[in-house]
């Protein structure tokens, strides 16, 4: 019999221990693939990090990035480019104690960057504080098919994200 929190596979069992067997996985590993592929479906699995290597992250979203150019105060100062993901997609792989938080104004955008190199690879936007802006520049070669830029106005920030007509819902699963 199945031990505490073990499932019944049924005439499923035989091909989960093939799979297992064939790809060399756990039994987590492979729930884990079979969890991502369903909960993900459409989207790919990027990494990224800063520049020194001490922040790296994994995101899912979409081979074909909608990103944003800002021209508020700081986006402009830091040419902050960026698409933005629900926090359920994103996953900081390492790196935690070495970054640290910059904030003004409303104080709630997170801006986050690598203590050593300074590189904001992520940040919590104040549009979208349920979730992530992702610098597509800080991602690993080989996932990102196109990219496509929209400008957004920050520096008349209320009434371009009460204008527009998607960005509140990008960080929604």
């Amino acid at each position: 019999p199945p031990g505490p929190g073990a499932i019944d596979l049924g005439a499923q069992s035989g091909r989960w221990a093939a799979f297992q067997e064939r790809h060399r996985l756990s039994c987590e590993e492979a729930a884990r693939l079979l969890l991502d592929a369903y909960e993900y479906r459409g989207l790919v699995k990027h990494t990224g990090g800063c520049h020194c290597g001490a922040v790296r992250f994994e995101v899912w979203a979409s081979a074909d990035l909608h990103v944003f150019n800002c021209n508020c105060s700081i986006c402009t100062k830091k040419q902050n480019r960026h698409f933005i993901v629900p926090a359920s997609r994103f996953k900081l792989l390492k790196g935690a104690d070495n970054l640290t938080t910059y904030t003004f104004n409303t104080h709630r955008a997170q801006h986050t960057f690598c203590k050593t190199c300074g590189v904001q690879s992520f940040y919590t936007p104040r549009s979208n504080p349920d979730g992530y802006g992702i610098a597509p520049h800080c991602l690993d070669d080989g996932t990102v098919q196109t990219i496509i830029t929209e400008d957004i106005n920050g520096k008349e920030w209320e009434k371009a994200v009460r204008e527009h007509k998607t960005i509140r819902d990008m960080s929604k699963p």
